[in-house]
């Protein structure tokens, strides 16, 4: 029961049962080959200061966020730990840091409709799912778990 607990609490998944773990570097091109799809990040190795296998960096400039998703890669286990980091606006004119969950981002504008009226429309919508969901479908196809940490490994 607490197993089940804190994986939910981490947002870990696991593959479905009958599906062949790929080996680490067709997993690790699988990742890559998301840059070529029609998605709102760049999949790229890490940097050493990153301790991170792959990185999925995401800017969406209209409202100053900055996704990052730290992937490292364990083959012993088949499994792929993952650190989402998130830097966003604040109410102080700052930017504050948050790690996890999931956030929608609108934005909206009035504007004049055939009837004369103004209407409020929206402008932009952005869901922190957009990027989390492809690289976890790519992971669990692959038969591989999603493992979500809360700290730094």
């Amino acid at each position: 029961m607490g197993r089940r607990i804190w994986d939910k609490w981490t947002g870990t998944e696991y593959p479905a049962g009958g599906v062949r773990p790929l080996p680490t570097t067709e997993l690790r091109e699988a990742l890559l080959a998301l840059n070529h799809r029609n998605v709102p990040f760049n999949v790229r190795h890490g940097r050493p200061e990153e301790k991170a296998d792959l990185v999925a960096d995401c800017e969406i400039p209209q409202v100053r966020l900055t996704l990052k998703t730290r992937m490292r890669l364990v083959p012993a286990k088949r499994e792929v730990l993952v650190l989402e980091e998130r830097w966003e606006p604040s109410p102080d004119s700052g930017r504050q840091y948050g790690r996890g969950g999931f956030k929608v981002y609108r934005q909206w504008e009035f504007r004049r409709g055939a009837d004369g009226r103004r209407h409020k429309v929206e402008t932009l919508r952005f869901d922190t799912r957009d990027v989390r969901d492809p690289l976890r479908t790519t992971v669990l196809r692959a038969g591989w778990t999603w493992r979500g940490v809360l700290f730094r490994y």
